[in-house]
């Protein structure tokens, strides 16, 4: 599954819409139109000049620079991008952008996005804040070293939603011309309410961008690698001997007895060391002793036969002068928590 280079206009009537696909039951969930999650006509599209042949919509010969009111973002940018203006569908089957000027579109898999986040661009002063969607794209499989990649960074700004805030900053400055100093007032107050009111709305926008391409990227999990099993993957488990009745809601835990006594142990582990038959393999200074086990294990129900294996029950003493052996036949310092 790769990039799909694209020369016809992609239409909403190439797609269900999400309204309608919510409201019913659809015959298949394989066959049939994808689902538009997200459009937007007018997008602006920024590439660094250095990858702008990469996607078919930048030839590399384009010399379009950002346009306002973003471009006064472009001190944050690490290399100058150019700009091309796409249509946006985000749907079920993958990310597909149309640029009219260059008359060609792209449908990404979203396997193929590596990172998306939202991204904020600052005007040169720091007043205004633009908010877009910044997206990594891999175009190539991947691999052990740097050179297996060929990532992209596209940046997508959403064109401002259509508000009232022209009309509410005209209303202000006519009331401006109309009642002297409190009319000014009435029109400063319309045009910082407009203002505000056009941010949040920017805001809203790449959000909404953003989680309709997130939501669209968990129905298209990457496929699994070779060699790998789909069943049994993040599923390891611990087999024991003999049939146990594993206790609901925790993973991994088993349920002791009927006469109340331990869980299993562990395969190989010899058994439960407990207070009736600690004496079998420590003696009254808690030195290991080691012990068979047989009468005990007999007695324990599920009891796993095994030996401990080499290094077991030793015994490191600590010396008064805060040190102890390292095993080398050198001294090592030891921290140790304070005791009042």
């Amino acid at each position: 599954m790769s990039l799909q280079t694209v020369r016809r206009p992609f239409a909403v009537d190439d797609y269900t819409p999400l309204s309608q696909h919510l409201e019913q039951t659809p015959e298949s969930f394989f066959d049939g139109k994808p689902v538009l999650f997200y459009h937007a006509a007018g997008a602006k599209a920024w590439i660094p000049k250095s990858q702008r042949d990469k996607l078919p919509f930048f030839p590399a010969d384009l010399s379009s620079e950002p346009t306002a009111p973003e471009s006064s973002a472009l001190a944050d940018q690490a290399e100058e991008p150019v700009e091309q203006n796409v249509d946006v569908f985000v749907n079920s089957r993958d990310l597909s952008l149309f640029s009219p000027a260059a008359e060609c579109g792209v449908s990404i898999p979203y396997q193929q996005i590596t990172i998306h986040a939202i991204k904020k661009l600052r005007s040169s002063d720091g007043g205004v804040v633009f908010p877009a969607v910044y997206l990594q794209l891999d175009l190539a499989d991947g691999g052990a070293g740097d050179d297996d990649f060929d990532t992209i960074e596209l940046t997508l700004i959403p064109p401002a939603p259509a508000t009232n805030t022209t009309t509410a900053a005209a209303n202000g400055a006519n009331g401006a011309n109309g009642a002297g100093a409190a009319g000014a007032a009435t029109a400063a107050a319309a045009s910082a309410s407009a203002t505000t009111d056009g941010d949040d709305a920017r805001s809203a926008e790449a959000t909404r961008l953003f989680e309709a391409i997130s939501e669209c990227s968990n129905l298209n999990p990457d496929p699994v690698q070779d060699g790998e099993d789909a069943d049994d993957a993040g599923d390891a488990q611990i087999l024991f001997e003999g049939d146990y009745e594993p206790i609901e809601g925790l993973p991994g835990a088993f349920a002791g007895s009927g006469t109340g006594g331990l869980p299993p142990p562990l395969p190989g582990s010899g058994g439960w060391i407990t207070a009736e038959n600690v004496h079998e393999y420590f003696d009254e200074e808690g030195n290991w002793i080691g012990g068979d086990g047989e009468e005990e294990e007999e007695a324990q129900e599920g009891a796993v036969s095994g030996e401990l294996g080499e290094g077991a029950g030793a015994v490191h003493p600590r010396e008064e002068d805060g040190k102890e052996p390292n095993g080398t036949g050198e001294e090592v310092e030891v921290k140790r928590p304070r005791r009042e």
